[in-house]
């Protein structure tokens, strides 16, 4: 039996929502905070919309750590060929890039949001911007509109509310008091594809700040990755740095201290280069031995000095194993609201395998707000429609099974 559905939330996973739900004949109501929906994702697309992956599914899904288990069947049932073939039927086609990573040929997001948003409104999902949701309130949800506070009553409510990262964007985290105070277990967010601080010696940072470190690996618990990265005035940011982040955080919350082994020189073996080094000569200055020896120069000779102190001072074959593996020291995670997303918030074990609230029947949860994470690479973006999915059909079953 159809119902009145409030959606709280405009970002990709309440629109999903939307839409599975407005399909199944539900009268479905958006309240987005923001004077628009999808700010979040129209800032994602601003330099090319990541919208997934495209390496083979059984490895995507378990890019998600302690939440592989959690997320799998919502992954299942909409993997990234069918997100593919879910934007192409608005109208937006994909392709591959180099790295694997699937995006718009358009490189836009705007154009995708708005055929989505069209056929939602045709769909006859009505979209309530400024509405921000305050808290329960007895006859439903309490809600702050451009003509007041008011009372919004439906038959099952969807939250999906973001996490606590660009806070600017309308994912501020301000939900957590309400569905705490009502007895719902929440994770405490924490940054995710973040930056780190690192203790930049000041002559580094002040001939380098904004350089990119490229063609380098990094190692941490997190693996052994290739890319590159951005040195910044406070420590280091950029695609490599995000792919390690959890693993550096972790460290530093569970140890205090974390190391990012770089490999500066990875197309040479250590023995190479040691022999490479040995060659030079001895009344050679430090910077022509790692140029001439090891191919280091500019940023990548300044980042061995700046990390290993007694790098002149090294015999070749301890030189070699330092560039080989170059302790990158970060000391505390960038702010929350600078990170590309985050980890914590609803735990798992507070909802049952339709996305319900066990301690509050009817309100369900979706996207960013629930404790998982992953890289970046089109991953959050597919598992947060996945879920929005997932939980629209969630609400149809519990709507369908209190009817019946």
């Amino acid at each position: 039996m159809a119902g009145r559905i409030g959606i709280v939330g405009g970002g990709p996973a309440g629109l999903m929502a939307a839409e599975m739900l407005s399909a199944r004949g539900h009268a479905v109501t958006v309240l987005e905070a923001m004077p628009t929906v999808g700010r979040k994702f129209l800032l994602a697309g601003k330099s090319g919309l990541n919208i997934t992956h495209s390496e083979p599914y059984e490895r995507f899904a378990i890019r998600f750590g302690a939440a592989n288990g959690h997320l799998r069947a919502a992954l299942d049932a909409f993997p990234p060929d069918d997100l593919r073939d879910w934007a192409s039927g608005l109208g937006t086609q994909t392709f591959v890039g180099s790295s694997g990573r699937v995006f718009p040929t358009v490189m836009k997001a705007s154009p995708l949001l708005r055929a989505w948003r069209a056929r939602l409104e045709g769909q006859g999902v009505d979209i309530r911007v400024r509405h921000r949701w305050t808290g329960f309130a007895p006859e439903g949800l309490a809600v702050g509109t451009p003509g007041g506070a008011v009372t919004m009553a439906f038959d099952a409510v969807l939250l999906a509310l973001g996490g606590a990262s660009w806070p600017r964007l309308g994912s501020d985290a301000a939900w957590v008091g309400a569905l705490a105070e009502r007895g719902v277990d929440i994770a405490p967010f924490r940054p995710a594809n973040c930056g780190f601080d690192v203790d930049w010696p000041a002559f580094f940072v002040e001939k380098f700040a904004g350089a990119p470190v490229k063609g380098v690996t990094a190692r941490s618990a997190a693996g052994t990755i290739p890319g590159e990265f951005v040195i910044s005035a406070s420590g280091v940011e950029g695609s490599l740095i995000y792919a390690h982040a959890a693993a550096l955080r972790d460290a530093l919350d569970g140890a205090g201290t974390a190391i990012l082994a770089l490999d500066l020189a990875p197309g040479r073996t250590a023995e190479r280069l040691a022999a490479d080094l040995a060659r030079q000569g001895g009344k050679a200055s430090f910077s022509t031995r790692l140029r001439k020896g090891a191919g280091l120069d500019g940023v990548k000779a300044a980042l061995l000095r700046a990390c290993v102190s007694d790098a002149a001072g090294l015999a070749p074959a301890a030189l070699a194993a330092a560039i080989k593996a170059v302790p990158l020291r970060p000391v505390r995670p960038r702010p929350i609201a600078e990170a590309i997303s985050s980890a914590g918030g609803v735990r798992f074990d507070a909802i049952d395998e339709g996305y319900m609230l066990k301690v509050l029947p009817g309100v369900f949860v979706a996207g960013e707000m629930i404790d998982w994470e992953a890289p970046t690479g089109g991953y959050l973006l597919t598992a947060c429609l996945a879920t929005g999915r997932a939980a629209a059909l969630g609400m149809d079953r519990w709507l369908s099974n209190r009817d019946g």
